[in-house]
């Protein structure tokens, strides 16, 4: 992934899925998905399909653990749940997921969305990857997510995630900075308003209604820290459906931003001495939302206290180095040695809001997720320490 500090990085540069020495060549210096008109589709999605033909957009996790792939097909009928779609399959050696000589790996539906695009009865689907043996591929975390979900259904696991991110120009520099310089310090950005505050509003507002549509329980957006930095918040959403809906929301975006000739990064720290990006995972069980629930809050946070680094280490994509970027201590995070808690603390490991405090029940924030973390795993980890004591 790229990094763009005040010089450029080279050791964080070369990664095989998001190179910039790759991304920055003519394709996304020239925005040919800027220039070419957006009217000209109009004419033909006014063109008649079939009545019987339904199209479907399979996505998946390719091997990077964070960046997604998609392919669509024709389906001849409705489909009401995932099992009535068909498992299907993809190039998973060029997709970091299988070899050459033994490439066909498996995509199985797990979710359904509605598709903002096409509309009609046209939907997104997402999908589980496996190998060719039906064993699940290095970046499928959702099985073991779905397995933690499954022992504490009656706890009532609820997730809130809150999803930061950053948007670039064609030269991989975030949209809207002066060339070769900086805007003025952070400060007038956060929840902000006017021209030169907030960039791309319109591509943020077309996000948060596609995701309404399909069906992603969206909470909420705004502006953040840092200009064209921006955060859109999923949930509550129950157990293992927390890393659809998100997943889903990327998707969309990324989508989206295809069409104004934006690009999207999940980089938790693409600009030093800005605030990072991060993914803050608000957490809570039915017990935790009843009266005095803050005693549960309280013994999560304890257990989180004990299992601190194995947290960190899927918490992002990398094992903690992306997370090694952005969870110093400064810009409103905590060192990513140290495990900390306290009321309305933006700078501790966990957070307990202030109404939570007043109310003594609730939720409590786990701040240390990275922006491309992938969501599977983070429910997944708070679920077998929080509630199954693993």
């Amino acid at each position: 992934m790229y990094l763009f500090v005040s010089t450029i990085n080279e050791a964080v540069i070369d990664r095989r899925y998001d190179n910039p020495k790759i991304l920055s060549g003519p394709v996304l210096t020239n925005s040919p998905n800027a220039v070419l008109s957006k009217t000209l589709l109009g004419r033909y999605n006014d063109l008649s399909l079939p009545a019987d033909s339904i199209l479907a957009t399979y996505i998946w996790i390719d091997g990077s653990g964070e960046h997604l792939r998609c392919k669509d097909r024709t389906l001849k009928y409705i489909p009401k749940v995932p099992k009535d779609l068909p498992v299907w399959n993809f190039d998973g050696s060029s997709t970091g997921q299988a070899t050459g000589h033994n490439s066909d790996t498996f995509l199985v539906p797990r979710a359904i969305y509605k598709d903002p695009f096409r509309r009609g009865n046209h939907i997104l689907v997402m999908c589980d990857t496996f190998k060719y043996n039906m064993e699940p591929t290095e970046s499928n975390h959702r099985v073991k997510c779905q397995e933690a979900y499954d022992k504490c259904k009656d706890d009532e696991p609820w997730f809130g995630i809150e999803q930061e991110y950053i948007l670039l120009d064609s030269d991989l520099r975030p949209f809207g900075w002066p060339p070769g310089g900086f805007p003025p310090p952070q400060g007038p950005y956060y929840c902000g308003v006017g021209a030169n505050k907030v960039f791309a509003r319109d591509l943020v507002e077309a996000h948060y209604r596609c995701c309404l549509f399909a069906g992603v329980p969206i909470a909420g957006t705004n502006a953040e820290v840092m200009p064209s930095q921006w955060e859109f918040q999923v949930g509550p959403s129950v157990g293992v459906s927390a890393g659809d809906d998100l997943w889903i929301a990327r998707y969309i975006l990324h989508r989206l931003a295809e069409e104004y000739g934006v690009i999207v990064t999940f980089d938790p720290k693409p600009v030093q001495d800005w605030n990072g990006s991060g993914a803050h995972t608000n957490f809570s069980t039915k017990k935790m939302r009843e009266e005095n629930g803050i005693i549960e809050i309280e013994k999560a946070i304890d257990k989180l206290s004990k299992v601190h680094m194995k947290h960190i280490k899927v918490y992002d994509p990398r094992g903690g180095k992306d997370n090694e970027r952005r969870l110093t201590g400064l810009h409103e995070t905590a060192s990513i040695n140290d495990f900390s808690a306290g009321v309305a603390n933006r700078g501790s490991s966990i957070r307990i809001p202030r109404l939570v405090a007043e109310e003594k029940k609730g939720y409590l924030e786990d701040r240390r997720p990275a922006s491309n973390c992938d969501p599977y795993a983070v429910t997944d980890a708070l679920m077998r320490t929080c509630i199954l004591n693993e």
